[in-house]
């Protein structure tokens, strides 16, 4: 089985590191990640300048090939999968911090899973819930080192990913989840600089309601979170109402 890791975190980041060693007792493990942090640019690619793709050793993973790269995720994915072959598995992650709810469309995290499920390979995201706690991504790690093997097996649908969050701490156990409507309410910063010209931060206050059942509940309450999610983003059940007022509309 060969798995291709990436992250939105950078190619430094422990998270990739620790789910790296973990997988490579049951994978030939590539890592290709960013050189730097990645956080919140999305699905975005980089066509507007020449991409590097640069050989690089990490300690204590010096037998594991990988590569850092100027990019966002999705141009790791893209180069990960033409430069080494198609892997079996997509992962990403471990990411500091977690994606639920529309977290999962702004996050790199995510994004490098879409990406390989686009290429057509199973993929997958894992990120850990931060709080007070010292980071421990051990129970995230060994988790994935459980299931990929399984994803690599038996397969996912097309279109389809799935987003894994772990709580703070050793979970409780792993449910299946919805997306929930986790979200951040927007607050805009202005400040000025030298010269006088204003500048501007966004900066936002996450905002969720307890749905039952749903990936931001789940976590909240110390259980894993496994939300399949799934690319075709078609409102197939409007369409008759559409009809009703589209102008010009020929019918199908």
């Amino acid at each position: 089985m060969k798995v291709l890791i990436s992250n939105d975190d950078g190619i430094f980041s422990p998270g990739i590191q620790v789910l790296a060693r973990a997988l490579s007792e049951v994978a030939e493990v590539l890592i290709v990640a960013p050189d730097v942090e990645q956080s919140g640019v999305g699905h975005s690619i980089t066509i507007r300048r020449p991409l590097r793709y640069r050989r690089t050793k990490l300690r204590g993973l010096e037998d594991i090939e990988a590569y850092r790269v100027d990019g966002t995720p999705a141009d790791c994915v893209v180069l990960g999968v033409h430069n080494s072959g198609q892997p079996d598995v997509v992962v990403s992650g471990i990411n500091i911090g977690s994606n639920l709810g529309y977290d999962v469309t702004h996050s790199g995290t995510v994004a490098a899973a879409i990406e390989g499920t686009t290429l057509g390979i199973p993929s997958l995201a894992f990120s850990l819930r931060t709080g007070e706690a010292e980071l421990d991504f051990s129970h995230a790690a060994e988790y994935a080192k459980a299931l990929i093997p399984q994803v690599a097996k038996n397969g996912l649908p097309d279109r389809t990913l799935l987003n894994v969050n772990f709580p703070v701490g050793k979970p409780r156990g792993v449910r299946l989840a919805r997306q929930s409507t986790h979200s951040y309410e927007d607050s805009i910063l202005m400040r000025e600089d030298p010269d006088g010209v204003p500048y501007y931060w966004v900066a936002g206050t996450p905002t969720a309601e307890r749905e039952p059942d749903t990936d931001y509940t789940t976590v909240v309450d110390g259980y894993a979170a496994i939300t399949p999610l799934y690319l075709d983003f078609t409102h197939s059940r409007y369409f008759a109402d559409l009809a009703e007022f589209v102008p010009g509309l020929e019918p199908a």
